[in-house]
């Protein structure tokens, strides 16, 4: 058997994982309609960070984890937070004070596609027919979202400012991905997501009093009042006990493996989308999400035959 009974738990943790992380674009699109955008970032990964650091901390017994770092390692973190924690949270809400959480979630799907194509370029990563076939189906899919139904406002001009911004976020994302392939090698998962999350954190922060002021802080601290829990999630569940789930299926079953569950968000995200905000399902979003969906698995495939089993000991 592929998925050995004693490996049950770690597996439920990683839909678990895929779940919290599908969820977070209803809770953002709650709390993006209810404060200003770079305050409710902010508050999310300051919030986050009360959980990461002890958590890192913990893990390296007291030792201090940034030791011996040089200006190159330091500037490539603050490369990393300014584009996957910074741009890519304001990207985030930005665009969910726009768009629902569902079309939101499955645009999203370009990431691995836009990803792989600039690793082929830049690293000469190498693909075959599957996986290329998985990324124009995956490619398609999402630009069938996007425009509902209508991929030729792509050429046109026509998008709209939360469809931009979703694009943001994938620019930011793919950018994030590929620093950290390039300059942050030799940096364990926990430490990365740990320093650009305090580094991101401080940024938008810094963004939003210089940008929103006194007075936006006033509008998040109200909007607070109705919200919270949403925050509360997407800081400690999407943000922290979902990354702990993601490390130790990698430390468990391989990086293949858990990584295979990441094709289960866009499902989650439309799913909560339409139970917990009653966001209709329209045929351009159920013909483009299936699209995306089925590329993003051919193209896990295609890079990892075998890859939804336990890892080879």
């Amino acid at each position: 058997m592929s998925m050995k009974f004693s490996h049950s738990a770690t597996h439920l943790r990683l839909l678990g994982m895929a779940a919290l992380w599908g969820a977070s674009w209803p809770w953002g699109r709650l709390v993006a309609q209810a404060m200003p955008p770079l305050a409710a970032a902010s508050l999310r990964f300051l919030l986050a960070s009360v959980i990461l650091v002890p958590w890192l901390l913990h893990s390296r017994k007291g030792s201090n984890p940034w030791q011996g770092w040089t200006a190159r390692r330091w500037g490539g973190m603050g490369l990393a937070a300014a584009t996957g924690v910074f741009g890519y949270a304001s990207c985030f809400m930005l665009g969910l004070q726009r768009v629902p959480a569902g079309k939101a979630s499955l645009v999203i799907t370009l990431n691995p596609v836009v990803t792989l194509l600039l690793a082929t370029w830049l690293f000469r990563e190498r693909i075959n027919g599957l996986i290329g076939f998985g990324m124009a189906l995956a490619a398609s899919g999402a630009l069938i979202v996007l425009t509902k139904g209508a991929p030729w406002q792509v050429l046109d001009g026509s998008l709209g400012l939360g469809e931009l911004f979703l694009l943001g976020c994938v620019a930011c994302w793919v950018t994030y991905t590929l620093i950290g392939k390039a300059i942050l090698g030799g940096v364990d998962a926990l430490t990365t997501t740990c320093t650009t999350a305090l580094l991101g954190a401080a940024m938008l922060l810094l963004a939003s009093i210089t940008l929103e002021g006194a007075a936006g802080w006033a509008q998040a601290w109200e909007g607070m009042a109705r919200v919270w829990p949403w925050v509360l999630c997407m800081a400690f569940g999407t943000t922290a006990i979902a990354y702990a789930w993601y490390f130790e299926g990698v430390k468990t079953l391989g990086a293949s493996a858990a990584s295979a569950y990441i094709t289960l968000v866009p499902v989650f995200g439309v799913l909560c989308a339409c139970l917990g905000l009653g966001e209709a399902l329209d045929s351009s979003l159920l013909v483009g999400g299936l699209m995306a969906l089925g590329g993003m698995a051919l193209m896990h495939v295609g890079r990892h035959p075998g890859a939804f089993g336990v890892a080879r000991r």
